[in-house]
């Protein structure tokens, strides 16, 4: 698996129309803190009980168009999930995996407050939210 800083990720994307990006964070995170435009939602695991999704991959997959080299660019709210599913992704055969590292929000700061250390809101990239 590859790791690219938000701005990288975000070269990486444009760059590669092919690529797919995928949100992993749960359905409250990407619809109500905001998710990076034009990322897919696909839960690696869901509240209340952080269960994992047990069709990740073959959700993916199915977005691939069952394409196992096509780029597969994962976010989650720091970068830990995301490389977590990477890494499921990876074997279950994909090949071209990237995590963001940092995440949507980034790490914790000294107060214990996410988005004002690193990310990719922090990094001023294009995020909606609904």
């Amino acid at each position: 698996m590859h790791h690219l800083l938000p701005l990288e990720a975000h070269a990486f994307i444009h760059q590669n129309p092919d690529a797919l990006f995928i949100d992993c964070r749960s359905d409250a995170e990407y619809f109500f803190v905001g998710h990076a435009l034009g990322s897919i939602h696909v839960a690696w695991c869901e509240a209340p009980d952080w269960e994992l999704n047990p069709h990740f991959a073959a959700e993916v997959r199915k977005l691939a168009a069952h394409v196992a080299d096509r780029p597969v660019v994962l976010i989650c709210r720091s970068g830990r999930r995301s490389a977590e599913a990477g890494q499921a992704l990876e074997a279950a055969g994909f090949s071209r995996v990237y995590n963001v590292t940092h995440g949507f929000e980034g790490d914790l700061n000294a107060e214990r407050q996410r988005g004002k250390v690193n990310g990719w809101r922090f990094d001023g990239l294009p995020w909606e939210q609904f």
